[in-house]
Parts: C-alpha cells; sequence; structure tokens
C-alpha cells in the first residue's frame, strides 16, 4: 500500500484549491455529536480562558476558527476546536478528551483534515509503556489489532500517512487509524463510523475501569500534562496556523490545546 509522507502545507500547496464548505458542515454536526455523547457521561465546564477564543479571524472573508476547551471532576482537558477557511480547501478539526488521574483509560484522540483532500486521525492515547506494562497492551490494543491490519486490505482508498517528525510517529499508539483518502460518500461514512465506533468503545473502557492507586496518579496527572503539551507545541500542522493568524494568536492557541492558560483547576489526584 502506497503512503503519504509530506508535511500539511505541503499537501496543502501542491493541490488545487475547492470549496468543501460542505463536507466541514458536516465534520462539524459528526463532532458535535461525539461531543453530546461524551457530555452524557462526564460533567464538563466551559474554561473561560477559552471563551473568547468561541470565534476569532475573518469568518465572511477570511481564515477563522473555534477553540473551546472543558474540564471536570474525570476529565482533565477536553477541546473542541476547528480552523481554516473551508472556502479555500482548508480546514482542520479536533476533538480530544484527555482524562483525569482516576482511572488509566488511555485519552481520546480525534482529528480531521481538508486540504481539500480528506485526512483523519483517531487513536486511543497511551498513558504509560505498552511494552513494558503488557497486561495494559493487551486490555486496551490487542483486540484492535486485526481490525487495524484489515482496515487496509478492506479500503484501498485509503492511504496510511507517515508524518515526517519523529516525534509525531512516536506519539502514535499502534492501532492509531492516520490516513488521507479522497472525501467521497463512502469514504465520509467509512470515517463517521470509525470515530463513533471509538467514541463508544472508549466510553465502555471508563465505565469498565478500575481506579488507579491515589499515590500513583499524582505521577500520571505529571505524566498527562506533558504528552498533551508536546504533542500540541511540536505539531508540525502548527506552521497553518502561523500563516492564517502569525505568531502570538497561534501561540495563543497552542496553549488552548493543551490548558497553558487554564482557569479551571485540574482533577484532584
Amino acid at each position: 500500500m502506497s503512503e503519504t509522507v509530506q508535511h500539511v502545507e505541503q499537501m496543502v500547496d501542491a493541490t488545487a484549491r475547492a470549496d468543501v464548505t460542505e463536507t466541514f458542515e458536516e465534520w462539524q454536526r459528526l463532532l458535535q455529536t461525539l461531543r453530546a455523547r461524551i457530555e452524557e457521561r462526564f460533567e464538563l465546564h466551559r474554561d473561560p480562558s477559552t471563551a473568547d477564543l468561541e470565534s476569532y479571524g475573518d469568518p465572511d472573508n477570511g481564515p477563522s476558527g473555534r477553540l473551546a476547551a472543558y474540564a471536570g471532576p474525570e476529565i482533565d482537558w477536553l477541546v473542541h476546536s476547528w480552523i481554516g477557511d473551508p472556502r479555500t480547501g482548508f480546514v482542520n478539526l479536533h476533538l480530544t478528551a484527555w482524562l483525569g488521574p482516576r482511572t488509566a483509560v488511555p485519552h481520546l484522540g480525534c482529528a480531521l483534515l481538508l486540504w481539500p483532500q480528506g485526512w483523519f486521525y483517531v487513536d486511543a492515547i497511551p498513558r504509560g509503556d505498552l511494552i513494558g506494562d503488557a497486561d495494559y497492551y493487551d486490555r486496551y490494543y490487542r483486540d484492535a489489532d486485526e481490525p487495524w491490519s484489515t482496515f487496509k486490505s478492506e479500503h484501498p482508498d485509503f492511504t496510511w500517512f507517515t508524518s515526517r517528525t519523529g516525534f509525531i510517529r512516536a506519539s502514535l499508539s499502534p492501532t492509531a487509524h492516520c490516513y488521507s483518502f479522497p472525501p467521497v460518500r463512502s469514504n465520509l461514512d467509512t470515517v463517521a463510523e470509525l470515530l463513533t465506533a471509538r467514541v463508544e468503545q472508549w466510553l465502555r473502557w471508563v465505565d469498565e475501569a478500575e481506579p488507579v492507586a491515589p499515590q500513583q496518579r499524582p505521577a500520571l496527572a505529571a505524566r498527562d500534562l506533558a504528552v498533551r503539551r508536546n504533542i500540541a507545541e511540536r505539531d508540525p500542522a502548527n506552521v497553518m496556523g502561523r500563516r492564517m493568524f502569525g505568531d502570538e494568536l497561534t501561540d495563543r492557541l497552542v496553549r488552548g490545546l493543551w490548558g497553558g492558560d487554564r482557569i479551571l483547576e485540574r482533577p484532584r489526584a
């Protein structure tokens, strides 16, 4: 199977512009539905540090976006965001949920991108060492191994995306989905089904999870924050934000992704 090995800005620059508003709006509805499912299970509160990011940029005439972050007793940081200009063919949407340290359930990561071709990512972000803790691997990743392998052969329209940044490659679990694809109806349906199934699985994991021993929770919380910050700050796609909005606002948005300006307290360990 072929693979995509390009930076996001290279893919954007090499592709003719096209209006992707229809697909963007469909994906907005999808992520809103998934966030609503999460809100049924968790108590969430909008962090005031992101209130003025409800709308930024120039929605009528150019690039714009939205970043909303939430926290609660069991959720350390949940981000629901988008950035770009769908009329010119580039938009990036995120729904990520980072759990507090009461359980060691993997975090939930979802991202959707139009450039104007499609791209998606969905993963169970590990909370520890999958090689050193084989039981953790068996609990959350072993059963996904065969479906992950089967996906490649069952969906030939999807091309594996390999980041040119080693740090980002290292952030993926062995059963992450990270593909580019033509955004036709059947492929859009496949992406929606995968993201919906992953959210439902993740919610089941949370309900079935055993509590982390209290003495282990501070270290887990510290690791979670370091992972979240490193991924946000080292994301190669941040260059697109700098192109559209400059350094000051982009730095603010990156801090919003990991909680650098947060006001609400983190969940008690």
